[in-house]
């Protein structure tokens, strides 16, 4: 067999081995005892509401995808009249199978998280590391499920049909389906949220998941199908475009110098999950029952077994100075995922005093818990930012020398760009299982709370859910970290697709060598690509502004027409704050994300391929530094407001804890709906843009003038 073909067979194994402890861990958690009747029967009305939405949303997404298969059929990569047809058929198809595969990713999320959720909260009675391996099991079943799904479907469309460039197609479907699931998912889960928290805590006093409130259910559901379901599309996603990206420009590479850059690719990919499977498969809460050092050491653990099995793999099958290159650039992607971790962590962890210090100025009312909040999250975006650059230009300077040998440095550094991006994805198997996690046990408290299990129990699962926050800010910034880093890669992509294009064009080589900034067709495509995500994330923002001032007047309607609910005598109708969050959301989800495509499409027959590069440019930038400032600030006012919760500042009920409240309701659109949505955007961008290339090349107004 050939090198490439044992490190496809390899990585087809350690998918298979993940969906293997993804059955084993489904099965455990399935098997933990569950009994009280209540916690039953709300957690059933959860996966109800869940399932629904996800049933109707799927069938929204479902239309999309069919008109844009005829499109992608008839006109990708070439218009079908003067291409070869069977290319645009593969495209459409591979384009399909990356939509199946991501939708897939968040209908297992949500079967697993609407079992663990009520295993996790009964299991709080018995203790708390109990409640803390039932959630983070739970999570651990979406972590191998997604990342397996991701590797499993790369690695096949790749040995089937031996074309990098369908990969993209691959790519562009979980891309696509990606974003409006995160979009919808995000508007519904902060309809809820933010609905319930302001007529429950600030209007009436009551406790979070007071089952008097009629928004509370849609609250629990809005978990499941926004940060379980879009978030682990969302994960899938930006695995698929970090090996998509990397494997593009492996194949280019390879086919052009015979090196052995598919192959390393793959193999790092594997050896990440594997990885992964034995970071869940060890994961426990030891002596110092802390979920959150828990959660950090499991990850911490798993980079060390990346690192060490990349170097034996590198050193027995790749023992060449130029692939000891690629693997240095593996490492740094993998080290500066740690350091955006441990910055976000420092933001957003109640312990430190970002979140002390916010919580502080919570006393002197809402507006200062919004500028304090506001300020840190700023501050945090700068060594995020200094971060993804620094190992952007580590990774390249490290592996352009290897061009040397061929004449030629460019081609062999933006690989390494990529091959970074893939290390800080290689833990993406934990990473999924520890966001998982966090929803997981946020709705576990819920149904404690409604369930009547008691202050103890109560007190645990509070503590399991802010170790939840905490890691979910966590996850995001390597998301978000990796996504800035695939994005660049796939800049080199899509100047690879325009070249190879131009050359069949008759335009010579190297057309595009690079992107002149002084040019004012690029900078007209920077000026319009970096407000487009200031643009999109207002779309989803006002989206959940809209939603959710339904669904208060709603709850308002309920608390005063219907006889004894204020005192607990009567039940609330759920069911119509469920329908408001559903119908809001399907009705919003698309047009933020259609914004972003058409803005690129528009770009592109305008200005061609020198404006598409400057769009590309300003959209990474200005897209990263709001996407980990709007993850960082919902992290930090989410947990501030925990911290007073938790009888800090005046604690439940006082000034502070409204105002810390009103941040709150700010940040969870910024954490859960906007911010993790503007790096699949990224993605999509940058996918149309290296997808439509030849067309942007033929047809475009400043060729014409």
């Amino acid at each position: 067999m050939e090198p490439h073909e044992i490190a496809l067979l390899c990585s087809i194994i350690v998918a298979a081995l993940a969906f293997g402890v993804a059955a084993w861990f489904f099965a455990w958690v399935k098997k933990r005892p569950s009994s009280n009747s209540i916690i039953e029967k709300i957690s059933s009305l959860i996966r109800a509401g869940a399932n629904e939405f996800i049933k109707r949303e799927y069938y929204v997404l479902a239309i999309f995808v069919a008109v844009a298969s005829v499109l992608i059929l008839l006109f990708l990569p070439k218009p079908i009249w003067q291409g070869d047809p069977l290319t645009n058929l593969y495209m459409m198809l591979t384009y399909i199978a990356g939509t199946v595969f991501s939708a897939l990713a968040g209908y297992i999320g949500i079967q697993i998280a609407t079992i663990a959720n009520k295993k996790s909260a009964e299991a709080a009675a018995e203790g708390i590391k109990s409640a803390f391996m039932a959630g983070f099991r739970g999570g651990a079943v979406m972590g191998m499920a997604v990342v397996g799904s991701s590797l499993i479907g790369v690695a096949a469309i790749f040995w089937i049909f031996g074309d990098a460039t369908l990969l993209l197609g691959f790519s562009f479907g979980a891309s696509s389906l990606a974003l409006f699931a995160k979009a919808g998912g995000g508007i519904f889960t902060k309809t809820a949220d933010i609905a319930a928290d302001l007529t429950g805590k600030v209007e009436l006093g009551i406790p979070e998941d007071d089952p008097r409130n009629p928004a509370v259910i849609a609250d629990n559901v809005g978990d499941n199908v926004g940060d379980v379901a879009g978030m682990g599309a969302d994960l899938f996603d930006s695995n698929v475009a970090s090996l998509a990206a990397a494997i593009v420009m492996a194949s280019a590479l390879d086919m052009q110098f015979g090196t052995k850059f598919i192959p390393i690719a793959f193999a790092f990919a594997a050896i990440g999950l594997f990885s992964s499977i034995i970071g869940v498969i060890t994961a426990r809460m030891g002596k110092k029952d802390n979920p959150t050092f828990a959660l950090n050491i499991s990850s911490y653990l798993t980079m060390a077994i990346f690192a060490a099995l990349t170097t034996v793999c590198t050193a027995i099958f790749f023992n060449e100075d130029m692939y000891w290159r690629v693997y240095g650039a593996s490492i740094i992607g993998l080290a500066v995922g740690a350091i955006i971790g441990l910055v976000t962590d420092y933001f957003t962890d109640d312990s430190k005093s970002p979140v002390k210090n916010v919580a502080k100025a919570s006393r002197s009312g809402p507006a200062f818990t919004i500028l304090s909040g506001i300020s840190y999250s700023f501050i945090s975006v700068l060594p995020a930012m200094i971060g993804i650059a620094v190992s952007a230009l580590a990774a390249y300077k490290i592996c352009e020398p290897i061009g040397a040998a061929f004449g030629m440095g460019t081609d062999f550094g933006m690989f390494g760009i990529s091959m970074a991006a893939v290390g800080m994805l290689s833990i993406v198997g934990m990473i999924v299982a520890n966001d998982a996690y966090g929803p997981i046990v946020d709705n576990a408290r819920g149904l404690a709370e409604m369930g009547g299990l008691g202050d103890e129990v109560l007190k645990r699962t509070d503590e399991l859910d802010s170790a939840g926050n905490t890691v979910k800010a966590i996850t995001k910034g390597f998301a978000i970290g990796a996504a800035g880093l695939t994005v660049i890669a796939l800049l080199g992509a899509f100047r690879s697709e325009v070249n190879e294009s131009a050359m069949q064009m008759g335009y010579g080589a190297n057309y595009l060598a690079g992107f002149d900034i002084l040019d004012p067709v690029v900078f007209f495509g920077i000026i319009i690509g970096a407000a487009i995500p200031a643009v999109f994330s207002a779309i989803l923002m006002l989206g959940v502004d809209k939603n959710a001032q339904r669904m208060v007047s709603e709850i308002h309607r309920q608390f005063n027409t219907i006889p004894g609910l204020k005192e607990g005598k009567a039940n609330p109708e759920y069911d119509k704050c469920i329908a408001i969050a559903t119908k809001g959301a399907l009705k919003e989800l698309i047009p933020a994300g259609l914004t972003a495509i058409v803005a690129t499409i528009v770009v592109g027959f305008i200005g061609g391929v020198a404006a598409i590069g400057g769009f590309l440019l300003g959209n990474i930038i200005s897209g990263l530094l709001l996407a980990l400032f709007m993850s960082n600030a919902g992290g930090l006012w989410d947990n501030s407001k925990k911290y007073v919760e938790a009888g800090n500042e005046g604690g439940k009920g006082s000034p502070a804890h409204k105002s810390a409240v009103v941040g709150d309701t700010v940040g969870d659109p910024f954490k859960d709906t906007a911010g993790p949505s503007i790096n699949t955007q990224i993605t999509v961008v940058s996918l149309v843009s290296s997808l439509m290339s030849t067309l942007f090349l033929s047809f475009n107004l400043a060729g014409i003038i």
